[in-house]
């Protein structure tokens, strides 16, 4: 009998063994990750800078409470605002993407008073209670979580948003750098502006969501820094720490602490600390943006033309591929046949999450397979 609660459709692969951009299953069969399980392999699996740091790390000490002074975190703080170029920011750390959104809005609530939140139609940011509320998709919603006070707007309507904001009862509006799940929807660099200029006339908190549009997958640290913004809170989490749980909030110097109004058991534990450290520095040393711009314009400017395909779509190492027909059985191909693993958005969009340091080479692989199955 499987004792696992039953809520995943899995594929028939038993993945032993990875390495860089590669996996092996219990089969010996090799594969190529265009997906890195959800955005969370950053830096390549099991890259050797990051295992000896962990390795390092359990062999000193693994967990204790926030109760005591944790340096680590003080020095992955420091990284984070240097890679970001925020260097007045503070940093809250949790252990997941859905739960750094709820530091956020939890933040933004006490900050302004307020209770309202407008969030986007396509929008996804977790699964917990108030993140699952900012998230339209009514299938995960429980009736639970129906209390929240939210409203969904169109995504890149500036006149939508203004109408809400000008209510003066919302404490945030809280966006994806660009939206994943929704199917690699990019905000509009004038939108995102227009945004950061409402928000600021109304007295509303802006939190970017770059759980997994960040830590430089689009090419810079933050997807919403091409736009040239700054907003007041920004979660993340997925690729941070190349597989560890782990997640966080970076907060605007205008954010008061107060002791006790945040807190964690596991955030911001010696195991994640070093992983996360190591991704930092590798992404630095290694020029890891740049490489996922190059590679990821590579994808885009190469994917063959066809009448299944609709549109071709992102930044960086995120990219959707959108059909006019439902993908199932060429995702199945792309993974049983061609041996190379991808995501999916909705039932029509094949989505590209690979690891920061796929080569133009692994893109010419994937391209070729596409073809034949095309």
């Amino acid at each position: 009998m499987n004792h696992l609660f039953d809520v995943y459709s899995l594929f028939d692969v038993v993945p032993v063994l990875a390495k860089g951009t590669r996996i092996w299953d219990d089969n010996g069969q090799e594969y190529l990750d265009c997906y890195g399980g959800h955005a969370v392999i950053s830096v390549g699996h099991c890259h050797p800078e990051y295992v000896a740091a962990v390795k390092a790390q359990l062999d000193k000490i693994g967990f204790y409470s926030n109760s005591v002074q944790n340096p680590l975190q003080k020095e992955l703080a420091e990284k984070l605002c240097e890679l970001s170029g925020l260097n007045d920011y503070f940093l809250f750390l949790v252990n997941s993407g859905a739960e750094a959104n709820e530091n956020a809005l939890k933040l933004a609530s006490f900050h302004t008073g307020k209770d309202r939140v407008v969030a986007f139609h396509g929008a996804f940011h977790g699964r917990t209670s108030g993140a699952v509320a900012v998230t339209d998709n009514p299938k995960i919603v429980a009736p639970f979580n129906s209390h929240h006070n939210v409203t969904f707007v169109d995504l890149n309507d500036a006149e939508a948003v203004e109408c809400e904001l000008s209510k003066g009862d919302v404490a945030a509006v809280i966006i994806e750098g660009i939206q994943g799940v929704g199917g690699i929807k990019i905000p509009n660099d004038q939108f995102m502006r227009d945004l950061r200029e409402l928000t600021k006339k109304h007295g509303v908190v802006l939190i970017l969501d770059e759980v997994q549009s960040g830590c430089g997958r689009t090419g810079k640290y933050f997807a919403h820094q091409w736009a040239g913004i700054t907003p007041d809170l920004i979660t993340m989490a997925k690729g941070l720490a190349n597989g560890i749980p782990i997640g966080g909030v970076l907060i605007s110097p205008e954010f008061k602490a107060t002791k006790g109004m945040l807190g964690t058991t596991f955030g911001g534990n010696y195991i994640a600390m070093a992983g996360a450290i190591a991704v930092a520095e590798i992404i630095k040393e290694e020029n890891l943006m740049a490489n996922a711009k190059a590679v990821g314009d590579y994808i885009l400017e190469n994917i063959p033309d066809s009448p299944k395909i609709k549109d071709v779509r992102g930044r960086g190492m995120m990219v959707g591929i959108e059909f006019n027909c439902p993908i199932a059985d060429i995702r199945k191909a792309l993974l049983y046949e061609k041996h190379i693993f991808t995501g999916v958005a909705g039932n029509n969009m094949l989505r590209l999450l690979a690891p920061l340091v796929l080569t133009k080479a692994d893109v010419d692989i994937f391209i070729n397979a596409l073809k034949e199955l095309l």
